[in-house]
């Protein structure tokens, strides 16, 4: 295995794990920013207020994203494992 297959199999891991993060990351800082306008404007300081709104979010997306997640999870596990016996032989 040389520099370049490593650097292939990195980048394809980082890549399917920022797309499964992506959706999580990006409803968390929507609904953080809206929050946090809204704290601002009634001058609420709860801090119960930040995290009940995202872990509900967090859960939406979950049940709304995941079957697209774990089938992503499972394409790319599956490819891997496939590659190995390649991988091996150009030893």
């Amino acid at each position: 295995m040389d520099a370049d297959t490593v650097m292939h199999l990195v980048s394809n891991a980082l890549l399917i794990a920022l797309k499964l993060a992506g959706p999580f990351l990006l409803a968390g800082l929507v609904v953080g920013v809206i929050i946090s306008i809204f704290q601002a404007a009634t001058q609420l300081t709860e801090p119960t207020l930040q995290l009940v709104p995202k872990i509900a979010v967090v859960i939406l997306i979950l049940a709304l994203a995941g079957p697209w997640m774990a089938s992503s999870m499972v394409t790319y596990t599956t490819d891997l494992f496939h590659s190995i016996p390649s991988l091996v032989k150009g030893q």
